[in-house]
């Protein structure tokens, strides 16, 4: 039996879909924490859902303290949860049989500042955690080395491409076979991802400054995040920019949103880590040109594809990729960046 723990997000029922679809769903055991009304989930017989309550987060851990144990293989849908780090560190037993999906977030929380005694002790779990997992499931090689770096972490890599949230959408790039080229004269720039401070728009919009007085149009998703950030962001975009500013800041159905990244011509992502990964293989695979900081590790990633990203420190709006470097890397995500190879690389992991 493979089991499978996880908090509800948005990312685990399509996920649960994608096993049952392509495996032997009686070889899989899903223990999920969280709620099913937020992250609809259509309840099977290999699905265990516990809400999070009192009750339900006891049941929750008593069952993952009695199955991990039973399993062959276990498979963490990230490392965010200190409750279920801790239940780890007084099973070290199991943890060679245990495959880390590395969300992002979970390997970069090293970074954030402890400045209090019970963020000391939780960091410390978490090192003894890591530093013994027997897998490191990710297609960023840079994080599973940051994760050695950081936490002496021993696991064997294994290429995956985790979620289908990394899987580009066919029809989209089916749609785009001209390259984006936009009728308007306009250039439109999407920044970031969300209101999140880490998306560091205001950094960015500085650097846009000096083309404020050019024909172009800022859109800035800020609909989920930091409320108070994204007033910020807001107050200083109108300020600088006026209505060529324009937030987002309701909620967009995706089909929507995926609607607007297809009008745009540039993506700017001025994030200091690995983030908002969904959303920069989509723009690839449209044809779009984006920019990264070329510190993270997903710029590596790129490279080592052969995708053409540009430096976000080097921001130049009139200097463009050309049509064969914008045609090889819609090539090149929908080859690497689809459903056949997710299944085929998951095939790996559940058979060996």
């Amino acid at each position: 039996m493979i089991l499978h723990v996880a908090n509800l997000d948005k990312f685990i029922p399509p996920f649960v879909k994608l096993i049952n679809e392509n495996f032997d769903g009686k070889k899989h055991l899903f223990c999920v924490l969280g709620n099913n009304k937020k992250y609809p989930i259509r309840q099977q017989n290999n699905l265990k859902i516990s809400k999070p309550t009192l009750i339900g987060v006891v049941k929750h851990y008593a069952r993952v303290f009695r199955d991990i144990q039973r399993a062959e293989k276990v498979i963490l849908h990230g490392l965010f949860d200190i409750r279920l780090i801790i239940l780890l560190s007084m099973m070290p037993w199991v943890l060679k049989k245990c495959y880390w999906i590395i969300w992002g977030g979970d390997l970069y929380f090293y970074q954030t500042p402890k400045p209090r005694k019970r963020d000391k002790i939780k960091e410390a779990f978490r090192s003894f955690v890591i530093k013994r997992l027997g897998y490191l499931v990710t297609y960023i090689p840079g994080d599973v080395a940051l994760a050695r770096k950081w936490y002496k972490a021993q696991g064997t890599y294994k290429e995956c491409l985790m979620y289908l949230s990394n899987i580009v959408d066919d029809q989209l790039i089916k749609s785009t076979s001209q390259l984006n080229k936009s009728d308007s004269e306009t250039i439109k720039i999407v920044i970031g991802n969300s209101a999140d401070p880490s998306n560091n728009h205001i950094e960015i919009l500085k650097k846009l400054a000096v083309y404020k007085n050019k024909n172009i149009r800022l859109i800035v998703p800020l609909s989920y995040g930091d409320k108070e950030n994204a007033e910020k962001v807001i107050s200083y975009g109108r300020q600088e920019f006026g209505d060529k500013f324009e937030p987002l800041t309701a909620f967009i159905p995706l089909s929507d949103y995926k609607g607007i990244l297809k009008s745009i011509d540039i993506a700017m992502f001025n994030h200091k880590r690995q983030q908002a990964m969904g959303n920069t293989i989509t723009l690839l695979g449209m044809g779009k040109v984006v920019f990264l900081r070329s510190d993270v590790t997903q710029w590596s990633l790129f490279r080592k594809l052969g995708v053409v990203v540009k430096d976000i420190n080097e921001v130049d709006l009139f200097s463009r990729l050309e049509d064969d470097e914008l045609a090889r890397n819609i090539h090149i995500i929908k080859s690497y960046f689809n459903c056949k190879t997710l299944v085929m690389q998951y095939e790996r992991i559940f058979s060996k």
